[in-house]
């Protein structure tokens, strides 16, 4: 009898070391289950980059505004017949001794 309560004894703290401190522990399982979210995450914002990309490729393929304004804003172009001015804002100067607060 004796015997047998000793190997149930040794059963038991190996199953138990398996489960806190083994490969497939508790801690194990926690930890994998944070990265999964943790990618999860990741993935839903890079899928609504790509839905945005996607879209401003379908925009550039079908429609000439869209590869207009590209045109306009990176590239400082104008249509033919069309004046480019552009402003440049002169910077103020400080006034001597004028505190922040005043």
């Amino acid at each position: 009898m004796r015997i047998l309560i000793a190997i149930l004894l040794v059963l038991l703290i190996v199953l138990q070391y398996d489960l806190w401190v083994g490969e497939g522990s508790l801690a194990t399982v926690w930890r994998l289950h944070k990265a999964v979210d943790t990618q999860q995450a990741e993935n839903a914002g890079l899928k609504e980059r790509n839905i945005a990309l996607e879209a401003e490729v379908n925009d550039l393929k079908t429609g000439n505004e869209a590869i207009e304004e590209r045109a306009r804003n990176e590239l400082d172009m104008v249509k033919k017949g069309e004046t480019y001015i552009q402003v440049i804002e002169a910077e103020q100067p400080r006034e001597r001794g004028a505190s922040a607060g005043e």
